[in-house]
């Protein structure tokens, strides 16, 4: 399971139903562009360290960038970025499930759903 950023930040803000799927999807995976979103919302250091024993204690993965998953980027955004408004880091997150077949948690099911045989698991807040 890759969970998406949006949850991870409904989980921080202290929604329950993120709680839920978290805690039932633990150890979990996520994209690296997850983590650097996260990341750029965070206030401060102490918010910061927060979320990195968040990740420990739930043994996330952080899944890196690698060619394959750089080059299925690519393609995704030269098909769907006029069609579909497919952002670069939703198709290196959705390349990043897709090579490594993993199922999609995410409130943000439009960002995806257009995408050949990615798997999603909407989450509802």
């Amino acid at each position: 399971m890759l969970i998406d950023s949006d949850v991870l930040i409904w989980y921080l803000k202290g929604n329950k139903n993120a709680q839920n799927a978290i805690n039932n999807n633990i150890p979990f995976k996520v994209s690296v562009i997850n983590y650097m979103e996260i990341m750029q919302g965070m206030k401060n250091k102490k918010e910061l360290k927060a979320f990195q024993k968040y990740l420990k204690k739930w043994l996330v993965s952080i899944m890196q960038i690698n060619e394959n998953i750089s080059t299925r980027a690519m393609f995704l955004v030269e098909d769907y970025f006029l069609s579909h408004s497919l952002e670069l880091g939703d198709a290196i997150i959705a390349s990043t499930a897709l090579e490594n077949q993993e199922i999609v948690l995410t409130g943000n099911e439009k960002h995806y759903k257009f995408i050949p045989n990615i798997q999603i698991q909407k989450f509802t807040p």
